[in-house]
């Protein structure tokens, strides 16, 4: 993962999006946090959490053995990392057991031997959290921008994984691109609506 010369700009924040060009585990945990809430506060979530360990980075080990009640409380407070920050605090915990049961805590493990796209997304998929939807469009951002390529990773990304789309994160590189992806979703949830009524 490579995010050096096109950093990433999901957080809409200097320092935040810094995180997030270099750390593959805040990538993730921002992926995760992205729900029910601006992308903008979800992606910011990994920084904030790393400020308030004391540390230029987040760790899995760390964060895995970290107390419960503290990690839930270090999360929740003000400005909260998430709207449901007890629930994500146990969310990403969870993540961080996982990666470090599974993959040594080393993030770039899930796709450094990713035989084909496929293969990605379905580790993507066994994380806790993950959804197919997620796991596809963390799929996409990875070749989009962080240049993880396994073969067949546009088709395993779906509808993600097309050049040109302006569907999710994967899409956003500035504040233009982050505004075309709010109008393809605010016009999906008035399809939704629509077909609905």
């Amino acid at each position: 993962m490579d995010a050096t010369e096109h950093p990433l700009r999901l957080a809409q924040q200097t320092e935040a999006d810094a995180l997030l060009s270099r750390s593959p585990l805040a990538a993730l945990t921002g992926m995760l946090l992205d729900q029910q809430i601006p992308m903008e506060w979800a992606f910011t979530g990994p920084y904030t959490i790393a400020r308030r360990l004391g540390r230029d980075d987040l760790d899995a080990h760390e964060i895995a053995a970290y107390d419960p009640e503290a990690f839930e409380e270090l999360c929740a407070r003000k400005p909260a990392v998430h709207r449901y920050p007890a629930a994500m605090a146990k969310r990403v915990q969870v993540l961080c057991r996982y990666l470090v049961e599974h993959y040594d805590g080393d993030v770039t493990a899930l796709w450094r031997d990713a035989g084909s796209g496929r293969e990605l997304l379905a580790r993507l998929e066994d994380l806790p959290g993950f959804g197919t939807q997620k796991a596809r469009i963390f799929l996409a951002l990875l070749g989009k921008q962080l240049g993880v390529r396994p073969e067949g990773w546009r088709a395993a990304a779906g509808p993600y994984g097309e050049e040109g789309s302006r569907r999710s994160v994967a899409d956003i590189t500035g504040p233009g691109s982050l505004a075309e992806v709010r109008a393809y979703k605010q016009e999906m949830k008035r399809a939704a609506k629509a077909a609905k009524g």
